[in-house]
């Protein structure tokens, strides 16, 4: 890698912990500035703009995230084991978030909301991906009669994101992992008790 992109890379992965601490509106340049040790002129010679930065930030860490569900579940062979792993990886943000700060698609869509329609779309996006992962473990299962049939498999991966997204809010809000716990407990048991086929 050329000296100009791992600059670039170092000015993407340390901005997207700032930015994920902060919020896009309440990051200055300077903060940017101050946690990449360098003058503006260098990193706008990398980036046209804060909101560029922004969107390779999120990008980055959204790339984190991905990086670590796909970890979380690999080498599961039965869908009921891989959804208990899926919401394994959310358990863990409770002792390892994938950046600092938390969850950056939470963070990011509390945020940009109503601010920042590229960022929130950029969010969506990645919970859409979620969604359509959790989907097809739930009907491969059901094919493979891991799961059982009356299962929805589109009710069942809204009740995981929002559990588990609504116990990461909680946990980073009360500063107390208890929530995670919680959620991934009730979530555990729903699945061995109405989800797992017989």
């Amino acid at each position: 890698m050329r000296k100009g992109e791992a600059t670039r890379e170092r000015i993407i992965a340390r901005a997207a912990e700032v930015f994920n601490v902060y919020g896009y509106a309440g990051t200055t340049v300077a903060d940017i500035m101050q946690a990449v040790d360098l003058e503006k002129g260098g990193i706008y010679r990398h980036f046209a703009s804060k909101e560029e930065l922004a969107l390779n930030a999120f990008d980055f860490a959204a790339a984190r995230v991905r990086e670590r569900f796909t970890t979380g579940i690999a080498g599961t062979a039965n869908a009921v084991d891989t959804l208990v792993a899926f919401i394994g990886v959310f358990r863990g943000y409770a002792q390892r978030p994938p950046l600092k700060g938390g969850c950056p698609i939470l963070n990011t869509a509390v945020e940009a909301d109503d601010t920042h329609p590229v960022l929130r779309e950029r969010a969506r996006a990645l919970v859409e991906e979620w969604r359509a992962m959790i989907r097809t473990i739930v009907m491969a299962g059901q094919t493979r009669g891991e799961v059982r049939p009356e299962v929805d498999p589109e009710q069942l991966a809204l009740l995981f994101i929002a559990t588990m997204e609504g116990a990461v809010m909680l946990s980073q809000l009360l500063r107390d992992s208890t929530p995670l716990y919680i959620a991934y407990d009730h979530l555990h048991q729903h699945l061995e008790a109405q989800v797992r086929a017989a």
